[in-house]
């Protein structure tokens, strides 16, 4: 059953920044800020699992089956070639471009493979939270959540299987262990990133309010579309090209947006989809006024340019 903690709920929000919009005035005079996300991630198939291994997204599809409780080969081996293989052929194919990207690391997933941790780190790549381990936690108590939050601490984080308060408690727990939190993004809802009044600071002074920088995510520019339906189809890599193309001039064109292209290792490295990864790269690096960043520094851009202040303040004098 979900936990729901009504005190750290907040409210939906179905105008966001009306008609005027928001222009988040990217550096250089940016029209687009494009941010790839690389999602590293590992599962392993144990005894009595709520979850199979075999039944998630693979490259054998609806045929592809599973086994329970027991090790399914087939599968392990999926994510075993985005380890092994499709790694270091992102990390190529970046290093081509100069472009850094941010990874929505599993710490468990890294920790198995840590010559590419220390790869990431050297060629100056973003490394976030994607949780301690891959899995869902969405019926996790608050306690149990608190936990799980805990598992890395990078200065961003993305779960994307938690409860309705795990974004809520990030900002807490890193600041229990004395670290920095810039960004979140458990969130869908827009195109610019925006600052978000916390539920647990409603009786604070406005002076000692800190907030939420959330950075949106996207899931229709997901690599992951490949194994999903309706998606891009396993072996047209073409389809999914032209949709990151589309979508990059729609937003291209209205200026000030953020571009989100979420990865995973194990599905756009496949040599196939990679070079159709690759053909868009060059499709980007050919236009003008193009910020390809990390969540990170589009977080410090934030922070430093539009300073977070309670009740929508930060925005004030700032349109479109």
């Amino acid at each position: 059953m979900v936990h729901i903690e009504e005190s750290l709920q907040v409210p939906r929000d179905f105008e966001g920044f009306g008609e005027e919009g928001f222009d988040p005035q990217w550096p250089n005079g940016a029209r687009i800020a494009v941010s790839f996300v690389l999602n590293y991630e590992w599962r392993a198939l144990r005894a009595g699992r709520r979850r199979p291994l075999g039944a998630l997204p693979l490259e054998k599809g609806a045929s592809g089956g599973h086994k329970e409780g027991a090790r399914y080969l087939n599968a392990e081996h999926d994510f075993e070639y985005g380890s092994r293989t499709a790694s270091w052929r992102i990390l190529r194919l970046f290093k081509e471009f100069g472009w850094n990207f941010t990874t929505y690391a599993v710490a468990v997933a890294l920790q198995k493979n840590p010559k590419f941790a220390k790869a990431l780190v050297r060629e100056g790549h973003e490394i976030a939270a994607h949780g301690l381990r891959w899995k869902d936690t969405w019926d996790y108590t608050l306690e149990e959540d608190k936990g799980e939050v805990s598992g890395e601490m990078p200065v961003g984080a993305y779960f994307g299987r938690g409860t309705p308060q795990t974004h809520m408690l990030f900002p807490e727990v890193w600041k229990s262990v004395g670290a920095e939190f810039l960004w979140s993004s458990e969130c869908y809802n827009d195109d610019v990133p925006y600052w978000l009044d916390l539920p647990q600071e409603r009786d604070l002074p406005d002076g000692e309010k800190k907030g939420l920088l959330l950075i949106p995510y996207n899931y229709d520019c997901n690599d992951g579309k490949f194994h999903m339906s309706p998606g891009f189809g396993s072996s047209v890599a073409e389809t999914y090209e032209q949709y990151l193309k589309n979508t990059f001039d729609c937003l291209y064109r209205e200026g000030g947006k953020l571009m989100n292209i979420p990865l995973h290792t194990r599905i756009i490295g496949k040599p196939g989809r990679s070079e159709a990864l690759r053909k868009f790269m060059r499709y980007v690096a050919d236009k003008p006024g193009v910020w390809v960043t990390t969540r990170r520094e589009i977080a410090r851009h934030m922070h430093a340019k539009f300073p977070y202040k309670p009740d929508g303040a930060w925005m004030e004098g700032v349109g479109k």
